[in-house]
């Protein structure tokens, strides 16, 4: 396989990594206002992500290093024309994580609403903007010659990006709830999946029609098939939520954001940042690669750390897997 094909895979593998796993941090924060009734349910609900949302984070900074080092044509036009959606993304991060660590260090209410708001605020604008920026990347920007973009923040909030906006802040919700009735018990994991199962309805409309209106207007046979897959695999997931199989719902969830996430890869291929404005400014993985002997070096680099990164989460995964429970947070924990 050429190389310049094998990275845009394993760039496209990462980011399916990152949305699947921090997908879920983000429905679970998202969540906090519908499922919580006390300080406890709140406790609970952070707790089920707890062990791991850190560790899921850490796949788009790999991600981005993997985009920097093998396409830096692609990460320095990217970077540059979606700096304040990526600005803001950052921040939202940033904030998130604050709020985790800082909202049990005083007893009192109020500090800790504070902290639960910028949690929900967070996890709710990555959410939604990394939609938009994946959206405007398949449906191509205004570049110039030098592959700079040339367009505003503005022109980056069009139909189309925002309804993909919508779909990927709706398909983590519903992806967090679904975790939140797979690691917890009793009163919140019933909400949960009553949530879950309404949340979906409208999920699998606003989806559909993001996934369709992609393949008429962008996609290929592989991209096509991809968002069918899809649709199927989302359709499949509430269902099961429906019988009460949280473990399988879940999983097809991660399945429906993994499939929905390679049909814009597979639509988005060859090309890398298409242009708008003129077919002959894209970028492409050709033209936005490094030097084979980067991505040779590169790849070897992966071949040796990357099984190493993926079995020390698994493990992760299975020393925590325990369900969260109310009777598990001590009453004098703040």
């Amino acid at each position: 396989m050429d190389l310049t094909i094998l990275w845009f895979c394993i760039v496209g593998f990462l980011f399916v990594g990152y949305f699947v796993l921090d997908g879920f941090d983000f429905g679970v924060g998202m969540s906090l206002p519908f499922l919580s009734k006390d300080d406890t349910d709140r406790r609970v609900l952070i707790n089920t992500i707890g062990p791991v949302w850190d560790l899921n984070e850490t796949w788009v900074i790999v991600a981005g290093a993997a985009l920097f080092a093998a396409f830096p044509e692609w990460y320095a036009t990217l970077f540059s024309g979606f700096y304040l959606p990526l600005l803001l993304i950052l921040a939202a991060l940033i904030l998130r994580g604050v709020s985790f660590e800082y909202r049990h260090q005083r007893p009192e209410a109020a500090w800790k609403r504070r902290f639960d708001r910028m949690i929900v605020v967070g996890s709710a604008v990555p959410a939604f903007l990394w939609g938009v920026a994946f959206a405007n990347i398949v449906r191509g920007v205004p570049l110039d010659e030098g592959h700079n973009y040339i367009g505003t923040f503005f022109d980056l909030l069009n139909p189309y990006s925002l309804v993909g906006g919508v779909t990927t802040l709706l398909l983590f919700f519903v992806h967090g709830v679904i975790f939140v009735s797979l690691k917890t018990d009793g009163e919140i994991r019933e909400r949960a999946r009553r949530l879950a199962v309404r949340a979906g309805v409208l999920t699998i409309v606003v989806a559909a029609a993001f996934l369709v209106w992609t393949s008429l207007a962008y996609g290929t046979l592989a991209s096509v098939l991809l968002s069918a897959a899809a649709a199927v695999v989302l359709i499949a997931s509430f269902l099961a939520n429906l019988k009460g199989r949280e473990g399988l719902a879940f999983g097809l969830m991660a399945g429906t954001i993994a499939l929905a996430v390679l049909s814009l890869f597979f639509a988005l291929f060859p090309d890398v940042m298409p242009a708008s404005n003129d077919p002959a400014n894209s970028l492409t993985i050709a033209n936005a690669s490094s030097s084979e002997y980067t991505l040779t070096i590169m790849s070897w680099v992966a071949l040796v750390f990357l099984p190493l990164i993926l079995a020390y989460q698994g493990w992760t995964y299975w020393v925590f897997r325990k369900r969260v429970t109310r009777a598990q947070i001590p009453v004098e924990a703040h």
